[in-house]
């Protein structure tokens, strides 16, 4: 090897890709900071999306577009992805991790708007307002108050009581409801609101349903035609949290025998990939069903706060190294930098490894300022500033280290 010195990439041949509409902030956000930006407003199959990443270094996703071990294995040059989302099972996490790229999301920017949706259908669906609302536009007038019910003083059932769940229970105390959750986790009870052992329990002591669970692979089908027949009779569903976790044909056949009054969703089992592509599903045509198109944070206000968010977290992974809130790496916040260049070291988490780079900074006669190391699972992340550029011989022998997953300069 030669004593060539390794410079940092320089922010003008950093390239991002951006799909399925991302708010135009996270594309501000990478061009300030001179990356090259390409943008698309629909999701990329799996073919478009391996093709795509030849060259990009950041990634910027929604719901649709799912990074598979396949698309990860043809972007070698991938830093890191960001989904601009809560979720992130659109992405195999455990091979992003294995090849040494870093996975960011949004889990707390569209809670409100959530929260606020699942309000919203709440009372529309007590009040019989899509019923009502129908019947008007067909020139029937129908005033009655029969089967319209305030929200006030009926029991909410949250099933998942995580950011959105948690919030929902204290604005629908707000309104007068008593709330109880059921949360596979321990998890602390705010304000009234009370946990239940089991699923069946909340079931069967509730008026309303409304699901707010993760997209683990255990989750699907958890709702099928057992859960809608211990619901009480005349109680309404909602499921904002994701499709594949209810049986939409038997929530349709508790429907129409009046054992459920109503339902709302806002996520499905198979859902178009572009605006304006046909949407099919067994509950359309249904007068008590509220169905809207995933816009559960669809809200300008929380999609620009997404948009901000998670580009200003890949923006500083990509500059300073930054990993606060990754989802499959070691958290690290740095203060600024010490050292004349930022040297980023991810490996396989046993022990010794830290021991191996320092010896070969050691041998090297690389001058360290400051270090920084943390683990996650099986997962190593050492920061290292140095007081002058690194030698390519010396990037070669950390390269070469058994435990190294990735080595990059800062």
């Amino acid at each position: 090897m030669t004593d060539q010195q390794i410079l940092p990439r320089p922010p003008e041949d950093t390239r991002v890709l951006l799909l399925e509409g991302i708010h135009p902030l996270a594309d501000h956000t990478f061009t300030a900071a001179g990356y090259r930006v390409t943008t698309a407003q629909r999701a990329y199959d799996e073919d478009e999306l391996a093709a795509a990443l030849d060259g990009v270094h950041l990634l910027g996703i929604r719901s649709k577009t799912q990074v598979t071990e396949r698309v990860l294995d043809a972007a070698p040059d991938l830093d890191a992805v960001g989904a601009f989302c809560i979720g992130t099972n659109q992405i195999d996490l455990a091979a992003a991790t294995a090849r040494g790229v870093a996975v960011f999301n949004a889990p707390f920017s569209n809670t409100r708007s959530v929260v606020e949706l699942a309000l919203a259908e709440i009372i529309a669906l007590t009040r019989r307002l899509t019923e009502k609302n129908r019947a008007m536009h067909d020139g029937v007038w129908d005033k009655s108050a029969d089967g319209l019910h305030e929200v006030r003083g009926r029991r909410l059932g949250i099933v998942g009581y995580g950011n959105i769940g948690a919030q929902l229970s204290v604005l629908a105390e707000n309104l007068g409801m008593s709330v109880l959750f059921y949360d596979t986790a321990d998890k602390l009870p705010l304000s009234m609101a009370r946990p239940v052992s089991s699923l069946e329990e909340l079931l069967e002591s509730v008026d309303i349903v409304t699901l707010h669970v993760d997209g683990r692979p255990g989750n699907s089908g958890m709702f099928g035609e057992a859960e809608f027949a211990r619901m009480r009779p005349g109680s309404l569903f909602l499921n904002l949290s994701r499709g594949f976790v209810v049986d939409q044909d038997a929530l349709r056949r508790h429907l129409e025998s009046g054992h459920l009054a109503g339902a709302g969703l806002d996520v499905f089992p198979e859902e178009p990939k572009a605006r304006g592509d046909e949407f099919r599903s067994p509950l359309r045509g249904l007068p008590n069903v509220i169905l809207t198109p995933h816009i559960g944070g669809s809200t300008e206000e929380a999609q620009q706060d997404i948009g901000r968010f998670v580009a200003a977290k890949l923006r500083d992974y990509t500059t300073a190294g930054n990993t606060s809130l990754s989802v499959n790496f070691p958290t690290l916040t740095l203060p600024d930098r010490k050292g004349e260049q930022r040297l980023v070291h991810i490996h396989h988490n046993t022990p010794g490894v830290l021991a191996g780079i320092n010896g070969v900074f050691g041998a090297e006669k690389v001058n360290i300022e400051s270090q920084y190391l943390g683990t996650r699972g099986e997962v190593g992340y050492v920061i290292t500033d140095i007081g002058a550029p690194i030698a390519a011989s010396a990037v070669h022998l950390l390269e070469q280290l058994p435990e190294t997953i990735r080595f990059r300069v800062l």
